[in-house]
């Protein structure tokens, strides 16, 4: 069976799969934006996190006083979503629990993700209903890695405002630490290299701006992700992708034992609400970038 929907904007392309929701194409003109994946480096394209973002300690969530298996960055990616195609440009993706689902995190609810394709944009909503009778936490992402180049350089990653320059040690297992690391930030400029990302992800937590820009000598693709407050920037071997992940909730800290209720970031969402979270992507090639900058 085909599981992938074909959307077009303009010179756009964009190829989504209703196996974990995820964009496995992204195209303007002859630019390809997504990493192709396969191969062992990173399988992956762009793939959605839910109900989890990063690791959990020991591979396991806590509800009451029952554990819970949980992937890393959640079960959604692994899921099979129902498509309902809007128009040419635009698809919505539903998963909503079931038996498989409430192996892991035993609440209803009803994951939402909306695809809308413009000639230089890619536009990601979702939606997360709580379709149980008590609160559900969550956390919510998007794990796209974009095509970089490192060879012509140079690169460079910039913040709506300065930043410290110093990011959290990750534990063994994934787990978030109290102690800091330094990066080389000049402001709100981060120059990128591989060997930036040797010893583990850049994690930037509670940001109060959350606009953000990749540049290079071929232009600038700009991130606008108002609903996420953590942006995680990572990448495998030096391969020419740059993953560019927008969270809500963190990783467990390498000391937490608490429920996944208490689990830093968690929203918590009442009975019957519903809430949504945004993510645009937007292409300027050099000749435009320059002209802003």
């Amino acid at each position: 069976m085909d599981d992938s929907f074909a959307l077009r904007a303009g010179e756009a392309r964009a190829l989504v799969s209703a196996q974990g929701a995820e964009c496995r194409q992204w195209r303007i003109g002859a630019r390809d934006m997504l990493w192709a994946g396969g191969g062992t480096i990173w399988p992956s394209v762009a793939p959605v996190l839910f109900p989890a973002c990063g690791w959990s300690r020991n591979g396991q969530i806590r509800i009451g006083e029952k554990t819970y298996p949980m992937p890393v960055h959640g079960f959604a990616s692994h899921g099979r979503f129902d498509a309902k195609p809007i128009d040419d440009s635009a698809i919505c993706f539903t998963l909503r629990s079931d038996e498989t689902t409430a192996h892991h995190y035993p609440f209803n609810f009803t994951l939402a993700l909306t695809y809308r394709l413009a000639p230089t944009a890619l536009n990601v909503s979702f939606e997360v209903v709580n379709d149980g009778d008590c609160v559900m936490p969550y956390a919510v992402g998007l794990h796209p890695g974009f095509v970089l180049d490192w060879k012509p350089g140079p690169h460079c990653f910039t913040f709506a405002q300065d930043q410290r320059p110093e990011v959290p040690v990750i534990a063994p297992g994934g787990l978030f630490s109290q102690a800091r690391r330094a990066v080389p930030l000049q402001g709100r400029r981060l120059d990128l290299t591989p060997e930036l990302f040797c010893a583990e992800a850049l994690c930037f937590l509670d940001l109060a701006k959350r606009r953000f820009a990749l540049e290079g000598p071929e232009g600038r693709l700009s991130i606008d992700a108002p609903d996420f407050p953590h942006l995680v920037l990572w990448n495998r071997q030096g391969a020419p992708f740059l993953a560019i992940e927008s969270w809500t909730g963190t990783g467990d800290p390498e000391d937490f034992s608490g429920e996944f209720f208490a689990r830093p970031s968690m929203i918590q969402l009442p009975p019957g609400q519903r809430r949504t979270h945004h993510v645009r992507y937007c292409w300027e090639p050099l000749g435009r970038a320059q002209a802003k900058a």
